[in-house]
């Protein structure tokens, strides 16, 4: 069995209703490990804090692999931990999901922080990533193939019409992203 961490974005409470939320609990009945952390302040949150609070999440398991499944605000959360950790961060895989662009995340001043000094030619992911993005993403209308996939060399499965990939554009069960975690080959599709 594997282990799970699932990192949520900006002002989301881990709502019952999101997908996130649904996966914690599908893998759970799977007999998977599940590490669903509330990361601190989720509307006001503080970069340094989040990277502390994700620093206690990474104590690798014992045995089995280990993965990390970001969604928005989060996928930049790892981006910095991987870009201040030279030597890689210890998991098997991860999946960047719906990440905002720079420059939105900059315009909004609650979490422009984590836009500033985030350098991508400093961000090693040893771990094989898989990034997925929607079509008409309000939070990275270039969508996240240009600032994110193409610059880190990132395998990339665009869900068409999904927007930022949240309860309001009707992900809540998403059986793929299930599929993905139990098998890193299967594509991402919408719900």
């Amino acid at each position: 069995m594997a282990t799970f961490l699932l990192l949520h974005g900006f002002q989301n409470h881990r709502p019952p209703g999101h997908w996130h939320h649904w996966l914690a609990g599908r893998l759970s009945a799977r007999g998977h490990a599940v590490r669903y952390p509330q990361l601190p302040e989720p509307d006001a949150p503080v970069l340094e804090d989040w990277l502390a609070a994700l620093r206690e999440q990474l104590e690798r398991p014992a045995d089995g692999e280990f993965v990390v499944v970001a969604h928005s605000l989060s996928v930049l959360l790892w981006l910095h931990a991987a870009a201040r950790t030279p030597d890689g961060l210890p998991v098997d895989r991860v999946l960047l999901v719906a990440p905002p662009s720079p420059a939105v995340t900059a315009s909004i001043p609650e979490i422009a922080a984590f836009a500033e000094g985030l350098d991508l030619g400093s961000v090693r992911l040893k771990a094989p990533a898989r990034l997925v993005y929607a079509a008409q993403d309000p939070y990275c209308p270039e969508g996240a193939d240009v600032p994110y996939g193409i610059p880190l060399g990132l395998d990339m499965d665009l869900v068409p019409g999904g927007e930022h990939l949240t309860p309001d554009s009707g992900y809540g069960e998403w059986p793929s992203v299930l599929q993905w975690c139990e098998d890193p080959d299967t594509r991402l599709a919408p719900r």
